[in-house]
């Protein structure tokens, strides 16, 4: 089953896996609502969530997944960076991460992966998590941005990549209103006093996270 809110990219997706001889698409939504309904009423083999969705964080729908069906695979296909989400999508619930520039490679060997009980994630990713646990004993000081919700995030990375406030309300589905709120907890939270000052920040943690990826 596939939940993305990109009419286009969902229909290629699903005609990409449907070619496997092993594999068929059961349903599509484009919406957390849509989504919970099409589960119960389906009970797929495994999920493969966007984060982006209308009006909601694919996390928060991972989240909910795992709580309800813990044994349900879950595989994330989105356009953020794997280096800036892969935890969080690990922690919500999500077997693997794929990005969409490099889905018609991937996809279909990471379903598969995911299916059997195992993780999709890229080397680099799999090495900076088990770093952290194998010295968990030692103090690290707090990352700030990790204290942004996950939607919060989601504007973020959008600020650090130009993007702006109209294009980011039709991306996210939600008003211009909605994204100037996002945008005034942001800069609370990281103590980030003018637009200029944070629109500097967010780039640069955007270069810091696709120079980790690609180190």
């Amino acid at each position: 089953m596939i939940i993305d809110d990109h009419p286009i990219f969902r229909k290629g997706l699903a005609h990409l896996i449907n070619e496997e001889p092993d594999m068929e698409v059961c349903g599509e939504a484009e919406d957390v609502p849509a989504a919970k309904k099409l589960i119960a009423g389906l009970a797929p083999d495994m999920v493969i969530v966007d984060l982006t969705l209308k009006g909601a964080s694919g996390l928060e729908l991972i989240r909910y997944i795992h709580e309800l069906q813990p044994a349900l695979p879950i595989l994330v296909i989105s356009m953020h960076d794997e280096s800036a989400y892969a935890e969080r999508a690990l922690k919500a619930g999500a077997r693997g991460y794929i990005m969409k520039q490099e889905m018609t490679v991937k996809v279909t060997g990471a379903i598969r992966q995911v299916l059997h009980g195992k993780m999709s994630f890229s080397q680099e990713i799999v090495e900076n998590i088990l770093g952290r646990v194998a010295s968990h004993a030692m103090p690290v000081p707090k990352d700030p941005v990790s204290m942004l919700s996950d939607r919060e995030l989601e504007v973020f990375t959008l600020i650090g990549r130009g993007i702006g406030r109209q294009e980011m309300a039709s991306l996210l589905n939600v008003s211009i209103k909605t994204i100037g709120s996002y945008r005034e907890k942001i800069k609370e939270k990281l103590g980030i006093k003018s637009s200029p000052a944070l629109a500097k920040r967010a780039a640069d943690w955007v270069r810091s996270q696709e120079d980790l990826e690609g180190a």
